[in-house]
């Protein structure tokens, strides 16, 4: 069984900037197909109003002629709704059978609360803290009776949120007070997210211990940073040999080094798109790619290329014997 993750960067929609969808499918289709998966996790998915609702209308004509037509959608409903968003959804395609799905978001941590300490004119009181995105679950039914729990995440990324009143334009803060204080929130938020990532993974280990799991997508964090360990609860952490069982583990360490990156940023290969496994499921691993032999620096593409149609992530996909 073959379970990949992709990163595939704002995919369609109703926007009217980026590569025309025929040059991002011409780009994209390829890469989905070599990396023929049973169970594909997406991030980044947009959709486009179509008789009253929200659809992936791009995404499907991606996916078609594939085999991965044959699968079947999940794609995550916008917080306090029952569709999706307009941008930036996670989505999974899946040719196992679906027996269980769910969209979680803050209802395992309620939102903290802040107040903006550095914004203009400053804050009153504090205000909820929410996440972007939910978190998407499946649970996924094998041949031999049971469950895979699959979960897709994308977790806040590492920029500074907006603090009212101190930015001269999009990139361009007016104080370094400002910015560290959006960054501050960006980070909580971050790790907001993977503690609820967690804290779900929680609720299906105290229902199976020996729990097949799969925590899928883009974390915004590398191997060691605060949502990783949040999500990986390593026992180095934890301090305790009686949870071991409870340790997720990022399937690219079987991997060398040098090949573990799925970015590149300014020159530096970074890896901020994970598979964590389950013990369980760990045990069964063949084999884990990182296609990343095309991949452009994200800076450099923005700066130099007109309207790049490819992601500026690498897709991964790990092979386990099931």
């Amino acid at each position: 069984m073959r379970l990949a993750t992709f990163n595939i960067e704002s995919l369609g929609g109703d926007r009217r900037t980026g590569a025309p969808i025929e040059d991002r499918i011409a780009v994209l289709r390829p890469q989905l197909e070599r990396l023929r998966a049973e169970v594909l996790c997406l991030q980044e998915i947009n959709t486009r109003k179509a008789g009253g609702t929200r659809q992936p209308a791009d995404l499907k004509r991606l996916l078609a002629g594939t085999p991965y037509a044959e699968h079947a959608l999940e794609i995550a409903a916008r917080p306090g709704g029952d569709t999706p968003a307009d941008v930036h959804n996670p989505a999974i395609l899946t040719r196992l059978p679906v027996v269980e799905r769910e969209d979680i978001h803050q209802r395992l941590v309620a939102p903290p609360s802040w107040q903006n300490t550095t914004a203009i004119p400053p804050g009153e009181a504090p205000q909820p803290m929410t996440w972007d995105r939910p978190i998407q679950r499946l649970a996924l039914a094998l041949p031999d009776g049971r469950h895979l729990h699959v979960f897709n995440v994308h977790l806040r990324a590492p920029l500074a949120a907006p603090i009212a009143g101190q930015k001269d334009a999009p990139f361009v803060w007016k104080s370094v007070a400002g910015w560290a204080e959006g960054y501050f929130v960006s980070a909580m938020k971050r790790s907001g997210q993977a503690l609820e990532l967690r804290l779900a993974a929680e609720r299906v280990f105290d229902a199976d211990p020996d729990a097949l799991i799969a925590v899928c997508g883009d974390f915004n964090a590398e191997d060691h940073d605060t949502a990783l360990r949040l999500a990986c609860a390593g026992e180095d952490d934890t301090g305790s040999g009686r949870l071991a069982g409870r340790v997720l583990t990022p399937v690219e360490r079987s991997l060398p080094a040098d090949r573990r990156y799925t970015v590149v940023h300014h020159g530096r290969p970074q890896m901020p798109d994970h598979i964590l496994a389950s013990r369980a499921l760990f045990g069964r691993l063949a084999s884990v790619e990182i296609h990343n032999e095309m991949l452009e620096d994200e800076l450099v593409a923005f700066g130099r290329i007109d309207r790049p149609p490819e992601s500026l992530h690498a897709p991964m996909v790990a092979e386990f014997a099931i």
